[in-house]
């Protein structure tokens, strides 16, 4: 009890800043509008009254895209299933968007205890699934105060973080009395939960569902005519999901690519959209010539840079490239890279840099079977890229690896659906 009026009290002094990063209005971010009482409890009701819902919370972007498949096979079976989607960012709300009508969508309130009730009074869920490790303790201790549910699913947790959690174990154990279920991606992740205290017979694993991703027949389509659009008869290659200080490597990589391939087309896709009018202008003074997706200019045979400056569209902009490089992995220990199985279920070798914390496993897998390689600086970066262009036997033998891991280790959502029980 003592440590949760601390964290509340220490909550109440970070709140401010956390508002300002969340609110402050830039160049491509979505703004979250009248719609912030909902980070303060003030939530809607919800359009039928008559059935409890399930609650399912994802932070951001990358969380929702993850939890979209098993969203549609909860709906599949059983149609009448109402479920809540909420996520903290206005990014994640947009991307949420394209679930409904599968989901009603509303903020995640913030951490306060009055935020919580307020939003439980409304909302009323029946369960809370927590997509991977996004864990509060004011939330935790009172929706488990209303004997709810709380289970936390495609769990995954790092060395580093369980290393951090065991310097502090009160914490720890604050979070960790207040869930009933944890769904472990791997065993690794289930071995640490454990070694922390968690009750083994809480802790599964269930793979994770990320390897579950769904191509549709829509976005296969939409990346083939984009391919289209770019130009067939040369080589593509992506730099997804890039961060600052990343950017300039990535431009640094495809100079060198094109004095081997003076018709390589560098598909830049920055992470955070208000980053967008930033890297245009990193290209421009690099004397790039660059064109901008939201324009819809025709590619000439001149454009070197294509810069992906619209949102929710990465698995078309993936499926139109030969080669990916997954960005959040070349700025040391920042971010911790982001996840390969998107190009991987595309068919699509990748490369990545050194810092992949977030997704050792699925690296390592990937890496094992020679479907991805980990490279450390731009030089690097451009070799590797030159090498797979001069080899299209070896470019198309990497992706068939990837499609392969991808394939070999599905399934985690129905694992899911077995341990959630909600028939």
């Amino acid at each position: 009890m003592l440590i949760r009026f601390i964290y509340s009290a220490l909550l109440i002094l970070i709140a401010p800043f956390f508002l300002y990063k969340l609110y402050k209005r830039k160049e491509g971010k979505p703004s979250v509008g009248k719609r912030w009482k909902e980070h303060f409890g003030q939530t809607p009701k919800l359009n039928n009254q008559s059935v409890q819902p399930i609650w399912i919370h994802a932070v951001s972007v990358g969380e929702v895209i993850a939890v979209t498949a098993l969203i549609r096979a909860l709906k599949k079976q059983m149609p009448e299933l109402l479920i809540v989607l909420t996520t903290t960012t206005s990014t994640g709300a947009e991307q949420a968007k394209k679930l409904i009508p599968l989901v009603e969508h509303r903020y995640m309130p913030l951490d306060f205890n009055f935020a919580v009730k307020g939003f439980l009074k409304k909302i009323k869920p029946r369960q809370l699934l927590i997509m991977e490790t996004e864990l509060w303790p004011n939330t935790l201790h009172n929706v488990a105060k209303k004997l709810i549910p709380i289970v936390i699913i495609n769990a995954r947790l790092s060395q580093r973080s369980a290393d951090r959690y065991a310097k502090f174990p009160a914490i720890f154990n604050l979070l960790a009395g207040n869930i009933s279920k944890i769904l472990c991606q791997h065993q690794d992740d289930a071995k640490r939960f454990t070694e922390l205290g968690i009750n083994a017979d809480k802790v599964h694993v269930t793979g994770s569902i990320k390897f579950d991703i769904e191509i549709t027949p829509q976005v296969k389509n939409a990346a083939r005519a984009l391919r289209s659009e770019l130009g067939t008869q040369h080589p593509i290659w992506i730099a997804a999901s890039t961060h600052q200080g990343e950017d300039e490597q990535v431009l640094a990589a495809h100079k060198k690519v094109l004095q081997t391939f003076p018709n390589a087309l560098l598909i830049l896709v920055p992470r955070h959209p208000e980053r967008f009018n930033e890297v245009l202008l990193l290209c421009q003074r690099n004397y790039f010539s660059v064109i901008k997706r939201s324009m819809k200019n025709k590619i000439t045979a001149n454009t070197q840079v294509y810069l992906a400056d619209t949102m929710g569209e990465m698995l078309i902009l993936l499926g139109a490239a030969d080669i990916c490089f997954m960005g959040g992995s070349l700025i040391g220990d920042k971010v911790g890279g982001h996840n390969l199985l998107e190009p991987a279920a595309l068919g699509i070798p990748s490369l990545t840099g050194p810092s992949y914390f977030n997704f050792t496993e699925i690296t390592k897998q990937l890496n094992n079977a020679d479907a991805t390689t980990i490279i450390h600086n731009a030089n690097e970066l451009a070799e590797q890229l030159i090498s797979l262009f001069s080899n299209s036997e070896k470019l198309q033998q990497q992706g068939q690896s990837a499609l392969k891991i991808v394939q070999q280790n599905q399934g985690a959502i129905l694992k899911t659906l077995q341990q959630l029980q909600l028939t």
